[in-house]
């Protein structure tokens, strides 16, 4: 399809969602929200979490039913609203951030799971395949029809919910956060997807909080807060400046935040790493991070950030070098020894490996220090971890509405807040943060940094690994790049002398030298 022809599809409303309300009890989660969805545009949703995105998109797909009052026009008739069956034959579908796959069946099956195609009675397995197959083709996927779901990668699950919309001839279709286990090969072919969906007119609604992702996609963004709608962007119009004030209410001066003097006066090394490796991924290392600085590790996946960081904490074992904390150098046979010496790890799979999702917050926060709270006899004083577990959530903002909630029922940023808490009560010299704001909203984000940047003004070094280049060009005070698990080379930012991220980028994929 000519560009032509994508282009007068976008003239056409295919969706008008005209003063939505949704009230549960006395929260009220949406309030006269409007939102109006192009044919062949990506139309990007964003806000915080509980901003009300969720839930507006529910409402579209028919799992809530509006407050009265509220209207819903697709293609310019009214549409019977709470009732998903409905929605579906309206050409609306929702691919959510947690897919919705039978993996023991195959992908055609999946594809038409619910409305199979049948002859005599019986599944008709041959004209299922039949029909899967050019839908598969016009996505240029590249796994047949038959093979089980089971064996396919996140972002080739994703492709078969995306053909499975293509099956009810969805005509709007809902992505919610769809990156964020995906691999940039995955994400680039989930981006091609997307641009030959636009083409045949098809609408997408793309939530996402990466800002990356929006001005990539992006043809309009709407915003929400507090449960209301904002306004919405063109793409001309497109500014981080513009996006996060109307997110957060606030503008992007307050966003990052790096009130502490790192460089300024004699410098304290706290860590000093010498000839760092493991003999496979990570290769003679060796640096510095200062009391006070914050410290960025940037570089492509791959490039043996994560695993260098895993070395300093004893989490691997490293085979030749040393690591000296404030001048001493440590034997770390495990993490144990690490966190005694005063080094706290935040790693990036926060629920995977951070938190215990089924306990609660207070829990979270205490298991690393409960110990001290034994009274003799040996037997705990639960009021002082009650009372750690309250001061925490108060000085790092953590939203909660007790502690003793779990912590998985929590958001993204607030969940990373009480990770972050847990760290903080171990008393560390240094704290190495992996990816602190993935999967958080930017609301979040601005809070993470400024306990980053309050714990540096305290004098404790921050090591920040971080694949978000304005992240780590906003907080940090120095950036290692690391290509092929070297340190390529090294930038100090400064007033007169910004860090650039064309700089980073050019030590990353070696076009430029170690002095950069």
């Amino acid at each position: 399809m000519t560009m032509l022809a994508a282009s007068q599809h976008s003239a056409a409303p295919v969706l008008e969602m005209r003063n939505i309300s949704k009230t549960f009890g006395n929260t009220r989660a949406l309030t006269n929200v409007s939102l109006t969805v192009r044919a062949g545009e990506v139309h990007a949703l964003m806000g915080e979490n509980g901003a009300g995105k969720s839930t507006l998109m529910k409402v579209l797909s028919g799992a809530y039913v509006p407050d009265p009052g509220g209207t819903i026009l697709v293609r310019g008739r009214p549409a019977v609203t709470g009732d998903p069956t409905k929605a579906k034959a309206n050409g609306i579908a929702v691919i959510y951030q947690e897919l919705a796959l039978a993996p023991n069946l195959t992908v055609a099956q999946n594809m038409f799971l619910g409305g199979e195609p049948s002859r005599l009675g019986l599944v008709d397995r041959a004209e299922i395949k039949k029909r899967a197959e050019p839908i598969l083709k016009r996505l240029g996927i590249n796994f047949g029809p038959n093979q089980l779901v089971s064996t396919l990668s996140l972002g080739e699950r994703q492709m078969v919910e995306i053909a499975r919309a293509l099956t009810t001839d969805a005509r709007i279709i809902v992505m919610d956060e769809p990156t964020t286990s995906l691999t940039s090969r995955e994400t680039e072919k989930l981006f091609e997807v997307i641009a030959n969906l636009k083409a045949h007119g098809i609408a997408i609604i793309y939530i996402s909080h990466r800002m990356e992702e929006i001005y990539t996609l992006a043809d309009r963004v709407s915003v929400l807060r507090d449960s209301a709608y904002v306004g919405t962007l063109d793409r001309s119009e497109l500014s981080a400046d513009r996006l996060v004030a109307m997110m957060v209410g606030r503008d992007l001066s307050s966003f990052y935040k790096k009130e502490h003097r790192a460089l300024s006066g004699e410098r304290r090394a706290v860590l000093s790493i010498k000839q760092v490796g493991d003999g496979r991924r990570v290769h003679d290392c060796s640096f510095d991070a200062f009391a006070g600085e914050v410290l960025a590790i940037a570089g492509l996946v791959g490039s043996g950030r994560t695993e260098l960081a895993r070395l300093i904490y004893g989490a691997d074992r490293k085979t030749t070098g040393s690591v000296l904390l404030e001048g001493r150098d440590l034997t770390l046979n495990g993490p144990g020894d690490a966190l005694d010496a005063g080094i706290a790890y935040l790693t990036e799979d926060r629920k995977g490996l951070g938190l215990f999702l089924d306990m609660t917050v207070s829990e979270n926060i205490n298991i690393g220090v409960i110990a001290n709270d034994a009274r003799s006899g040996g037997l705990l004083d639960f009021s002082k971890a009650k009372t750690r577990a309250d001061g925490a959530v108060s000085s790092l903002s953590v939203r909660t509405k007790s502690t003793s909630i779990n912590v998985g029922a929590l958001s993204g940023g607030n969940q990373q807040k009480v990770l972050l808490a847990r760290l903080l009560e171990t008393k560390p010299r240094l704290i190495i943060l992996d990816e602190p704001t993935r999967g958080v909203d930017v609301g979040a984000k601005s809070e993470i940094y400024r306990i980053i940047d309050e714990l540096a003004q305290s004098g404790i070094a921050i090591v920040v690994i971080s694949s978000d280049l304005p992240e780590v060009i906003g907080i940090a005070d120095r950036v290692l790049v690391m290509r092929e698990g070297r340190i390529a080379g090294e930038i100090v930012g400064s007033q007169d002398k910004p860090i650039r991220q064309e700089a980073i980028m050019a030590l990353s994929t070696g076009s430029a030298t170690r002095d950069a």
